[in-house]
């Protein structure tokens, strides 16, 4: 503001020129003209009137041992049935978070979160894969080892079905090419 104020008395360009200059709104320079010379205050603590009393939360987290069977969702609505408190669903989550009742378990850790724990030579994993055919009409099976260190095919054939047996056969003939490995078989179709 002072800015403007000098630069207004040096060259007597009107006030509303050099605001449009500086890039504020007019109604923007005269509020910040109002308020010269007070404190700013914009920092303190300002008590909302949708922020939680101390009794409020401490009245929530009571509900939820009262009923612990119950969600955050259908708490929220119980408590305002029971006219203990009037909050949002969302509010009562954060509550919860905030006091920890939302981890009420310990699922350990996933390999989901680490990963696949990949092969690190050849042999070590054989995936088995079943795919689909439609030779002119008729449909056969593509049964398939794939390696899973180097995603090479291990062993395959097209099959009239797929049954159980013709996997094991598949198995079989590649443990017949080789003898030596003592491969884990995964396969993502049941047994």
């Amino acid at each position: 503001m002072d800015f403007v104020n000098h630069w207004h008395e040096r060259t007597e360009t009107h006030l509303t020129v050099l605001v449009g200059w500086v890039g504020v709104s007019r109604s923007k320079f005269h509020y910040w003209r109002g308020r010269y010379g007070q404190e700013n205050n914009h920092n303190g603590k300002i008590p909302r009137d949708f922020w939680l009393e101390d009794w409020e939360r401490q009245a929530i987290i009571t509900f939820f041992h009262e009923h612990p069977l119950e969600g955050y969702h259908r708490l929220t609505y119980m408590m305002m049935d029971a006219d203990i408190v009037a909050v949002s669903p969302s509010t009562v989550r954060r509550v919860f978070n905030k006091a920890g009742l939302l981890k009420r378990w310990n699922p350990g850790e996933s390999l989901k979160v680490n990963g696949f724990i990949q092969p690190l030579k050849p042999h070590e994993h054989w995936h088995t894969d079943v795919f689909c055919l439609n030779i002119s009409g008729t449909f056969y099976y593509l049964c398939s080892l794939l390696d899973g260190c180097g995603l090479t095919i291990v062993c395959w054939e097209i099959r009239e079905s797929m049954t159980e047996e013709d996997v094991e056969i598949i198995i079989q003939r590649a443990r017949q090419r080789y003898p030596e490995v003592r491969p884990r078989i995964i396969s993502d179709n049941g047994p």
